[in-house]
C-alpha cells in the first residue's frame, strides 16, 4: 500500500509540474522588443561613459536593483546613483562580449517583458591601473519604455581575489 501511495503521490507531481510548465509562456518575438533592448543598451554605454546620469535616468522612479556589491539586499534608484558613482570615480568600466536577449514571460511569476544579458566587464582601476575582469549576467525587466526591475550576477570572488583577498579552507 505505501508503494502504492508513493507512485500516486508521484504521478500527482509529475503531472502538477507538467500543467504549471504549460501554463507558462514565453516569446522572443513581442511588440516593445526593441524599444526595451535600447533602453537596456543605453543603460549599459552609460556605464561605460562613466554617465550615473544618464544610468539612472533610464529607470522608472520606483525600480529596484539587485545584486550589486554582492549582496542579496536592494537598492533603491538613488541608492543605485550613490553605489555607481563611487564605482565611476574609482574605476573605468569597459563593456565586452556582450549578449541580449528580449523575452517577454506571461502566465508566471516573473511575467513582463524582460532584457536578458551576458558580458565581460573589465574594469581598470584609475589610480593604480590594475585590472579586474569580471564575467556578469543580468536581467532587466523594462515596462513603459524604464526599467523596473534589474538583477545582477557575478562573480564577487574573482572581484575579491584580483584584491588581494584569500580564501581559507575551512578547519577539519
Amino acid at each position: 500500500m505505501k508503494t502504492f501511495k508513493t507512485i500516486l503521490t508521484s504521478v500527482f507531481l509529475l503531472l502538477l509540474t507538467t500543467l504549471v510548465a504549460l501554463a507558462q509562456e514565453v516569446t522572443l518575438e513581442f511588440q516593445n522588443a526593441a524599444t526595451a533592448l535600447e533602453v537596456v543598451q543605453k543603460y549599459t554605454k552609460a556605464l561605460q561613459a562613466g554617465d550615473v546620469a544618464t544610468m539612472n535616468a533610464q529607470f522608472a522612479s520606483n525600480a529596484m536593483i539587485y545584486g550589486l556589491g554582492g549582496g542579496l539586499d536592494s537598492l533603491t534608484v538613488a541608492q543605485h546613483k550613490e553605489y555607481y558613482t563611487t564605482s565611476t570615480n574609482t574605476y573605468k568600466h569597459s563593456l565586452s562580449q556582450e549578449l541580449y536577449l528580449p523575452v517577454k514571460v506571461t502566465n508566471n511569476w516573473n511575467e513582463g517583458e524582460w532584457i536578458l544579458t551576458w558580458g565581460t566587464n573589465t574594469l581598470t582601476n584609475k589610480a593604480t591601473g590594475k585590472t579586474i575582469v569580471v564575467p556578469y549576467h543580468t536581467a532587466g525587466r523594462v515596462m513603459n519604455g524604464k526599467i523596473v526591475f534589474l538583477r545582477y550576477w557575478y562573480d564577487m570572488l574573482n572581484i575579491l581575489e584580483t584584491q588581494g583577498f584569500k580564501v581559507t579552507p575551512p578547519a577539519k
